[in-house]
């Protein structure tokens, strides 16, 4: 197989994975508010964190910034924290006859995206860098790899936005309910992830008893 498209497949894989479903419910928690006719709005979203994690990814597997990872695995939870809490919170306002939870501004919601997506750079780096050890150059896999991740991330918000379209036109479960359930449920897991995260432990270590 060429080695681009063997990189790109790797991205993929590993951003679809089940074991790294951190990544996965980060994107569950963009696209929550969202229904399929939004889908210029989600693509514009998640465009803006793969451009943040492409960045921080690259810097990450290029040895231009160095970090804690066990730092980076507990920031990672905190960011699908309050992405779950800015749906939770987001201010609705009346549309027709229905509620609408889309920001009127999405400006700030792209912005978070892209600041967050820095943030999961670092985390992706590190399974990146262990495929590389080897490579002469590695610009082209870096490139690959991304391509991957990107393609991954717009299946699996295909797939929360298709389960909307479901629940909400044929079920007639109220957008608003299951932007609820949605976002509550992600926050669960993130609260979960932080509190068994390394660093948080270690943080827990040096409070006084």
């Amino acid at each position: 197989m060429n080695e681009f498209f063997l990189y790109l497949q790797l991205g993929f894989d590993h951003i679809t994975d089940p074991n790294g479903y951190d990544h996965i419910i980060f994107i569950i928690a963009l696209c929550a508010i969202y229904q399929l006719k939004d889908w210029r709005k989600v693509l514009i979203l998640v465009t803006a964190f793969t451009l943040g994690h492409s960045v921080t990814l690259a810097l990450a597997t290029l040895n231009y910034i160095q970090y804690r990872t066990e730092v980076i695995e507990f920031l990672i939870p905190i960011t699908i924290l309050l992405t779950a809490f800015t749906n939770i919170f987001q201010k609705t306002y009346p549309d027709s006859l229905f509620i609408e939870d889309v920001p009127q501004n999405p400006v700030p919601r792209y912005l978070m995206a892209l600041f967050f997506g820095l943030i999961h750079g670092m985390g992706f780096s590190n399974y990146l860098r262990s495929l590389l050890g080897r490579e002469a150059s590695i610009l082209k896999p870096l490139l690959a790899f991304n391509l991957g991740l990107e393609l991954g991330q717009l299946l699996i918000v295909l797939i929360i936005l298709t389960i909307s379209w479901v629940l909400i036109s044929l079920f007639k479960v109220r957008k608003h309910d299951w932007k609820l359930i949605l976002s509550g449920a992600v926050a669960g897991i993130a609260l979960i992830l932080i509190k068994e995260s390394d660093y948080w432990q270690e943080l827990m270590g040096h409070v006084p008893e």
